[in-house]
C-alpha cells in the first residue's frame, strides 16, 4: 500500500499549524512549525490567501494527516458515514476515532498516531482477546483492547505506561494502567474529539 514517507514536520507547516505527528517532539522547541511557521517549498512564505474550494480542500488533507488515512481510505469512510443516521460530518469523526491505532494512541500506549499504527502492525494489541494486526480495524462499542501479555514487558511499554498514566481523560474509553487494557464504553461524541477540525468544510468538499 502507498505511504507518505516524506518528513512529516512537512505536512504540519503545509497546513500551517501542528498535526503532532511525532508525539512529544511536537510540544519541544525542535519543531519544525515553531521555527518555520510557513509552508514548504520555493514559495512557501508568499502563499495566497485560499479559495472556498481551497479551505475545503485543506481541511480534508489537515483531516487525513492527523490520522494518517490514504485518500481511498478517507473516502471510503466518509461514505460510510452518508449512509448512518446522524449528521455527516460528526459520523465521520466518530470512525475515524474508531480506528484501533487511534484507540490505542488515546489510551496512551503510543506517543503519536504514527506510532500507534507501527505497533499495531507488529502484532502487539488484542481486540476482546484475539489478536489484530489491521491499524484501521474499527473497534465497538463494548470492545475491550489490550496489550497481549508477552508485550507488556518490551520497554517500549514499559515507557508508554508512565506516559499513559498522565494522559488526557478520554470519556468514552476506560483505562486499566496496570493491565494495560481499555474498554470502549461509549461511542465516541463531538465534544470528545479534541482536534481543531471543521468537519462541515469535509462534508461541502465532497457533496459538489
Amino acid at each position: 500500500m502507498a505511504r507518505y514517507t516524506d518528513a512529516s514536520c512537512r505536512l504540519c507547516r503545509r497546513e500551517g499549524e501542528k498535526l503532532y505527528l511525532k508525539g512529544e517532539r511536537c510540544t519541544t522547541n525542535k519543531c519544525s512549525i515553531s521555527r518555520r511557521g510557513y509552508a514548504p517549498g520555493q514559495h512557501g512564505q508568499g502563499r495566497k490567501k485560499l479559495s472556498e474550494y481551497g479551505l475545503q480542500l485543506r481541511e480534508k488533507q489537515k483531516a487525513r494527516r492527523y490520522y494518517g488515512v490514504l485518500e481511498g481510505q478517507f473516502r471510503g469512510y466518509f461514505d460510510m458515514a452518508v449512509k448512518r443516521k446522524g449528521i455527516t460530518g460528526e459520523n465521520l469523526l466518530q470512525i475515524l476515532e474508531l480506528r484501533l491505532d487511534n484507540v490505542v494512541h488515546r489510551m496512551g500506549l503510543a506517543t503519536s498516531r504514527s506510532e500507534a499504527r507501527q505497533l499495531v502492525r507488529h502484532g502487539h494489541f488484542t481486540v476482546n482477546g484475539k489478536k489484530v494486526d489491521i491499524p484501521s480495524y474499527l473497534v465497538e462499542n463494548g470492545d475491550i483492547i489490550a496489550v497481549k501479555e508477552k508485550s507488556k514487558s518490551s520497554p517500549k511499554f514499559k515507557d508508554n505506561k508512565e506516559i499513559a498514566a498522565g494522559r488526557p481523560e478520554v470519556k468514552w474509553i476506560e483505562y486499566d494502567a496496570e493491565g494495560m487494557t481499555g474498554k470502549v464504553i461509549a461511542l465516541p461524541s463531538r465534544e470528545d474529539i479534541d482536534l481543531p477540525l471543521k468537519e462541515s468544510l469535509i462534508v461541502e468538499l465532497y457533496s459538489k
